[in-house]
C-alpha cells in the first residue's frame, strides 16, 4: 500500500477525519538514520503525527512537531508541509529498548520528564508555538492534550506501528498509520465521542485486516458511514531539501572573519544534515571563491 494521506468529512455530523499511511516513509527514515528499534518506532509515530498536523495547515505553510525528554532518546523533531513532504530526526537514533505494552511502553526511551511542542506557520511571516508537558508519555495521548489545551478543541488521535513481514523476514515497521478525528465548529459532539470510542476499540484490528487495500478503502472501513465524503488525498514522502548551495549560504552568513579562520585552521568546511544524514564538504577553493565574492574587508 502506497503511503498516502486522505482527508474526509462526515457531512451529517460535521466531523473531520484524516488518515495517513506511512509505512515506506517510516522505513526510509529508519534506513537513513540506521535507527535501532525504539528510536525507529517513535520516529515512525512522530512522522505520522506530523503528516496529520500538516493536513490542518494552509496549502503553502509548514508545521513543526518537537518532543524533548530526559530519557535516552533525548528528543525528536519533524518538519512537514501541507503537500505531504516530511522530514525528521531523533536526537539519539540508537535506542533499542521498549517497555512492556501498556502505560510504560515508551518510558525506557522517553524517561520521566519532557514536553511536546508544535510550531505552526500562520502565513505572512507569522508563527504560533504551543507546548504541553508530557503526561501520558504516549504521542497520541499527549497530542490530544495539546489540542485540548492549545486549541480548546476536542480531538482524538490514533497512531499505530504494527509488525509484519518483508521479503519473508520479520519487519517491525510492517504497517504504520495514523488517524485524527475532530468536530468542526458546529460538529455533533455526541457523534464525535461515539465514533472516537469505536475507533479506539477497532483502529488496530481494522488496520490489520484492511491495510493492504489502499488508504481510501481503509478510511471507509474505519468510518463506514454513508455520509463520509473524501475531500482530498495526496502521497506522503520523506524528502529533504538540503543542498550544498544551502551550506554555502550558511557559510556566507558566518561572515568573512570566521570563514578566513576556517580556511586557515581546517582548510575546508564540513556539514551534516540532521534530517537525511547527507555529508557535505566545501573545499578550500570553494571557500576562497565565497570570500572573493563577499564585500571587501573594511580598513
Amino acid at each position: 500500500m502506497a503511503d498516502e494521506l486522505v482527508s474526509g468529512l462526515l457531512k451529517e455530523t460535521d466531523l473531520r477525519v484524516v488518515l495517513v499511511t506511512a509505512s515506506e516513509l517510516a522505513r526510509h527514515a529508519r534506513e537513513l538514520h540506521r535507527s535501532a528499534p525504539a528510536s525507529a518506532s517513535l520516529m515512525a509515530e512522530a512522522l505520522t503525527a506530523g503528516a496529520l498536523l500538516s493536513a490542518l495547515q494552509k496549502s503553502d505553510s509548514r508545521v513543526n512537531l518537537q518532543l524533548e525528554c530526559d530519557g535516552p532518546l533525548r528528543g525528536l523533531f519533524v518538519d512537514a508541509d501541507a503537500t505531504g513532504v516530511l522530514r525528521g530526526y531523533a536526537k539519539n537514533p540508537l535506542v533499542s529498548h521498549l517497555g512492556a505494552e501498556g502505560t510504560y511502553h515508551w518510558r525506557p526511551a522517553l524517561g520521566n520528564k519532557g514536553f511536546l511542542s508544535v510550531l505552526r506557520d500562520l502565513g505572512g511571516g507569522e508563527y504560533y508555538r504551543s507546548a504541553v508537558e508530557l503526561e501520558a508519555f504516549d504521542l497520541a495521548r499527549d497530542l490530544e492534550r495539546y489540542f485540548g489545551m492549545s486549541d480548546q478543541l476536542p480531538t482524538r488521535v490514533y497512531l499505530s506501528v504494527l509488525p509484519g513481514t518483508a521479503n519473508g523476514a520479520p519487519e517491525p515497521l510492517g504497517t504504520v498509520a495514523g488517524l485524527l478525528l475532530q468536530p468542526l465548529p458546529d460538529g455533533d459532539q455526541a457523534a464525535f465521542r461515539e465514533l472516537g470510542d469505536r475507533l479506539a476499540r477497532d483502529f488496530e484490528s481494522t488496520l490489520k485486516a484492511q491495510a493492504g487495500q489502499g488508504t481510501t478503502a481503509l478510511l471507509k472501513a474505519l468510518v463506514p458511514q454513508p455520509d463520509l465524503e473524501v475531500m482530498s488525498r495526496y502521497p506522503v514522502s520523506f524528502t529533504c531539501n538540503c543542498s550544498k548551495d544551502r551550506v554555502k549560504r550558511a557559510l556566507v552568513s558566518m561572515g568573512r572573519a570566521e570563514l578566513e579562520d576556517i580556511l586557515a585552521t581546517e582548510g575546508e568546511a564540513k556539514a551534516d544534515c540532521h534530517f537525511c544524514t547527507t555529508h557535505y564538504v566545501v573545499t578550500g577553493d570553494e571557500i576562497r571563491q565565497i570570500l572573493a565574492e563577499m564585500d571587501p574587508p573594511t580598513s
